[in-house]
């Protein structure tokens, strides 16, 4: 059978290898679009007919085993897999089309990595676009102080590419080395002297740019990821603290179903601790212009998307069955002793059932425990309960 070759999709791992590049630089070239993976498939197309998808990878034969990528392994070259889309859950009859896997996990497209491979600085230059570089090393590239670039940073001139946390909690950026590279050749005169009046203002009242400029980043990014419009109103959503959410989507079913399209949180974040908490805090717009920003754009997407269709609603209870009223009871005659009720017996051992027929042989009583004890006295006998003669062991 033949396939179109651009319709062959390359497992994250592989597409890795071959592009000879790690996996944190893999990752950071899907973030800043280098890299294209198979984005969701927009609406009305074959792939969402069987409810919330998410795209894998099968292999050409069937019965092999995949590897942790998903992918599994061909006749061929085990690299080349065909893409599939396997099904999860439905909500009624409505089908959501979101993506519970994060676009560095996502296939490439063998065309995509041709594309890369057939540039004239290949490796060298990808591996460049990609490197990651913190505050010290970003200011070493410009040749100004550590300070100086974190008043740049503070103030908006480059975003962090991603972040981590360090064994002393605190929060360390990175940047991308070729952004810092072009920003000191675009913006010199900011690299000596004293900075414009403007930006020693902001600094002073304390404004810091850097997360919010990573939480754009981030979202460009969910948004370039799916085509399909409640998926991208609960990437907009995932930024709203759950107060602000409810203020802004009125609807509890929509809640619910911008909760379920929710797209999982960046790769390397703590699992939980006070780490956790500070890195949720990262993710959350913090201001007020910035909250309001979040909302409008909200706001719009959620109008385009009831527009495509509307957010399920769970069917309606069954009507609880009338229960029977019985008939008031006549009252007794006059002179008539009162009825009681019975008096009430504690539940107790069951007693044993009697199997044997009526009138045949008795089934032999089993001896109690004064019994036994008179057994195995000295000189007891095995008569029911009798003592047959009385020994003195003297």
């Amino acid at each position: 059978m033949t396939v179109d070759e651009t319709m062959w999709t390359v497992a994250p791992a592989r597409a890795a290898e071959e592009l000879e590049l790690r996996r944190e630089e893999f990752r950071l070239a899907v973030r800043l679009g280098l890299i294209r993976t198979i984005p969701s498939p927009p609406p009305g197309t074959g792939a969402e007919t069987n409810g919330d998808a998410d795209v894998g990878a099968e292999g050409t034969a069937r019965g092999r085993p995949g590897n942790r990528d998903g992918a599994g392994l061909g006749a061929g070259d085990p690299s080349e897999v065909r893409p599939r889309v396997r099904p999860r859950a439905r909500s009624g009859g409505w089908e959501a089309v979101g993506w519970d896997q994060p676009p560095e996990r996502r296939p490439v497209e063998r065309a995509e990595i041709d594309r890369l491979k057939a540039a004239p600085d290949f490796p060298a230059g990808l591996r460049d676009r990609v490197r990651a570089v913190g505050a010290g090393e970003a200011a070493a590239l410009l040749s100004v102080a550590p300070t100086r670039f974190a008043r740049l940073v503070r103030t908006g001139h480059l975003s962090p590419v991603r972040f981590y946390l360090n064994r002393y909690r605190s929060v360390i950026w990175l940047y991308v080395a070729a952004e810092v590279t072009a920003f000191g050749e675009a913006h010199p005169e900011l690299l000596t002297g004293r900075l414009p009046v403007a930006l020693r203002e902001r600094e002073a009242a304390g404004e810091d740019l850097r997360a919010r400029n990573w939480r754009s980043r981030h979202l460009a990014l969910l948004l370039r990821g799916t085509a399909d419009p409640w998926a991208r109103a609960a990437a907009i959503a995932s930024l709203l603290d759950p107060d602000r959410l409810a203020e802004t989507v009125d609807d509890p079913h929509e809640r619910a179903l911008l909760d379920r399209l929710r797209p999982a949180p960046p790769p390397g974040l703590p699992l939980a601790g006070t780490a956790r908490e500070t890195a949720e805090r990262l993710l959350r717009a913090d201001g007020p212009d910035e909250i309001r920003w979040h909302r409008t754009n909200l706001t719009l997407a959620l109008a385009e998307a009831r527009a495509a269709r509307p957010a399920p609603t769970p069917s309606p209870a069954p009507a609880p069955v009338p229960e029977e009223r019985s008939l008031p009871q006549a009252a007794p005659p006059r002179g008539a002793p009162p009825q009681t009720a019975p008096a009430y017996r504690p539940p107790g051992r069951p007693r044993a059932r009697n199997t044997h027929p009526p009138g045949g042989p008795s089934r032999p009583r089993r001896p109690g425990l004064l019994e036994r004890l008179r057994r195995s006295l000295p000189g007891g006998t095995a008569a029911a309960g009798a003592w047959r003669g009385r020994r003195d062991w003297g």
